[in-house]
């Protein structure tokens, strides 16, 4: 039987794109010779495969990419000198010499190393081979699972609490990442990273909040066109307070231009999001410097803020505030606490009423924050909290739908747009969230899941 080489993959990856391509093109006629013609005569489902057979050859390559770098990095470390691969071909770094033959910036080429010397394999001293330093990665990277920037983000956290954390824990948390990394777009799986990095190390919980907060900054400079410029740095506990308001005072004002949709206004209010948020900071100033009362919009508003009882009470753990992706400790928490009006909810008891069936139409505040705890935004893309509605599942007038937790769902605007419009079902536990796509978009409608379960880790891997 004939051995596979290191190219076999990215051979076979080239030969199915032939194939979607070929496919995903006009049977008959005078066909393009440049991509730009070819693309713009390719069928809608036909552009969307070879998409996905372009990004499984493009992972296939920076596989073997990332192999190559490693490679490059191990011959030009420091014991080889002046004869290290680098210096040796007129680079004072590896990190100069990868950056020069792909064209792009230094920091992508200093991921490249990264993430090659994480999934390298090893020899010991005796010369034995030893398997990578994060192997879970390592087989994901090169089954063209996951993408470089994924690799990166999850080998540089895992080496980051390597120290304080247990060896089999982290290779259970790094199994998990790999998975999740295959199914999550980045953005999500950033949010899986950091919960996982409050896991594998509680005890550092405190000492990065600090290391934060010393971080936090505020620029103030005009530029060239008259305009002022604000750049901030906020720590999680100083950043919920200004999300939340400038947040609350958009979101009143977009739900008031939905209510007047169907009148005539005077004036059209066509303002895009950051300047609505712009203008949100201007009023909220205006305010503090001479205004006597409150806001209204923010007169009642709440940070939402979670926590395990055990963590709460022994200061020991990490939490999280409705908003803000990054975990906080124990400690953040419970500063929040002692300077804040407490509401405490335990979800899921007898003394809370989250299901109030048919004898009312909207979700009340206290069902809202069951479903920001189950769908954490968006249930469908993970739109921040602040700019998702509670929806009925099964219509309320139409479907006679109760206003339960299994009955309703967070979404954003378009995402609600998209479901109704396009056809998607959606299935919800009081835990899970399942959108059931339309036969147009899967023809096997295999369930997807949504909500907080996509990027929140079990329970279980902590242990």
């Amino acid at each position: 039987m004939e051995t596979p080489t290191p190219l076999a993959s990215l051979q076979q990856d080239v030969a199915a794109l032939a194939a979607v391509w070929a496919g995903a093109l006009p049977a008959f006629g005078v066909l393009p010779s440049d991509a730009q013609g070819s693309f713009e005569l390719m069928s809608g489902s036909g552009l969307v495969s070879v998409t996905d057979a372009l990004t499984r050859l493009r992972r296939t390559t920076d596989a073997l990419l990332v192999r190559a770098a490693g490679e490059v990095g191990r011959r030009s470390g420091p014991e080889f000198g002046t004869e290290g691969l680098a210096k040796k071909n007129g680079f004072s770094t590896p990190t100069r010499l990868l950056a020069s033959s792909t064209g792009g910036s230094t920091g992508e080429a200093a991921r490249l190393l990264a993430v090659g010397a994480a999934t390298a394999s090893r020899q010991d001293f005796s010369g034995q081979a030893r398997p990578a330093r994060h192997p879970h990665v390592a087989a994901a990277l090169d089954a063209g699972l996951i993408s470089v920037d994924a690799a990166g983000a999850i080998t540089g956290m895992l080496d980051r609490v390597a120290p304080r954390a247990d060896a089999a824990v982290v290779e259970g948390i790094e199994k998990i990442l790999a998975e999740r990394a295959a199914e999550l777009p980045l953005s999500l799986l950033l949010r899986v990273i950091k919960q996982a990095e409050a896991r594998l190390d509680p005890d550092g919980a405190d000492l990065r909040d600090e290391e934060r907060w010393l971080g936090r900054s505020l620029t103030i400079r005009e530029n060239r066109h008259g305009m002022t410029e604000l750049t901030a740095r906020l720590d999680p506990e100083s950043a919920s307070l200004v999300t939340t308001a400038i947040e609350a005072l958009v979101s009143d004002g977009l739900r008031a231009k939905s209510a007047r949709a169907d009148d005539e206004p005077v004036i059209t209010d066509d303002r895009s999001i950051p300047q609505r948020q712009a203008d949100a900071l201007v009023e909220i100033m205006r305010h503090v410097l001479g205004c006597t009362q409150t806001i209204a919009p923010l007169a009642a508003v709440t940070t939402v803020t979670r926590i395990d009882l055990d963590a709460l009470r022994t200061g020991l753990g990490s939490g999280s505030i409705d908003g803000i992706d990054q975990p906080v400790s124990a400690g953040t928490i419970r500063r929040l606490a002692a300077s804040a009006d407490l509401i405490p909810m335990v979800l899921g008891t007898d003394s809370v009423p989250l299901d109030v069936g048919r004898t009312a139409r909207l979700f009340t505040k206290t069902q809202r924050l069951a479903l920001h705890e189950r769908d954490g935004g968006c249930a469908s893309c993970g739109q921040n909290i602040n700019y998702t509605h509670a929806h009925h599942i099964r219509w309320w007038k139409r479907h006679h739908g109760p206003t339960d937790i299994t009955n309703g769902v967070l979404l954003c605007s378009f995402c609600h747009h998209m479901i109704h419009r396009d056809g998607w079902n959606i299935h919800a536990t009081p835990t899970e969230v399942w959108f059931i796509p339309p036969p147009h978009v899967d023809p096997d409608q295999v369930p997807r899941l949504g909500g907080k379960a996509r990027f929140s880790l079990p329970r279980s891997a902590a242990a």
